[in-house]
């Protein structure tokens, strides 16, 4: 179970992040949303998506029942950057001049 729903909600939210990294690269604003927060949780999504594809760890995920809110607090924090850098994004695009 754990493992069925990892491997399908990590890539989707890798593939909200480059939309957004996509999304704020043509937005000007002061702060670089990129570089600053984009970048770092899209590195730690395509880290996990990794582990979760990888030969070296097939077995392993079997074992993880003590380990699943491990994996919990990865989604909860992939889920909440993407939510939160939405919302960000939402209200940029509302305040640009048009």
């Amino acid at each position: 179970m754990v493992d069925r729903v990892y491997k399908g909600a990590i890539p989707e939210l890798r593939k909200s992040l480059e939309k957004l990294r996509e999304d704020f690269s043509r937005e000007a604003s002061r702060t670089d949303w990129v570089r600053l927060r984009i970048e770092p949780v899209l590195r730690h999504a395509r880290e996990l998506e990794r582990l979760l594809t990888s030969r070296e760890f097939a077995g392993e995920f079997s074992r993880l029942s003590k380990g699943v809110s491990l994996f919990h607090s990865d989604l909860v924090y992939l889920r909440t950057n993407v939510k939160e850098l939405e919302r960000l994004l939402r209200v940029k695009k509302k305040a640009r001049p048009s």
